[in-house]
């Protein structure tokens, strides 16, 4: 399993970005989370098979109409990553940090 953490910077909040990403990863079968920042940036981690995980971290550069991405910061991360959203299935969108 491979887990990546993305911070996502531009238009980013406010035109449905999380529940974008939540659709996208969910149809991916991924793991993980997504919230937005009170910097205004949208925060991620993606968990599962190599191939799908790198396809949505680059799906996130382009993002759903309406937003614009001026940069993401992308690493790879630890299943520890994953503890935000512990007890649940699949992929959640968290509250606001």
């Amino acid at each position: 399993m491979k887990v990546v953490h993305l911070t996502v910077k531009g238009r980013v909040q406010g035109v449905g970005y999380r529940a974008w990403c939540a659709r996208e990863a969910e149809a991916r079968g991924l793991a993980g989370w997504v919230r937005n920042r009170r910097t205004g940036a949208v925060e991620a981690v993606f968990a599962g098979s190599a191939r799908d995980v790198d396809a949505m971290a680059q799906m996130c550069r382009q993002g759903p109409p309406g937003s614009r991405v001026d940069d993401i910061v992308c690493h790879e991360a630890s299943e520890t990553a994953l503890a935000a959203c512990r007890g649940t299935q699949g992929f959640v969108v968290l509250e606001t940090l």
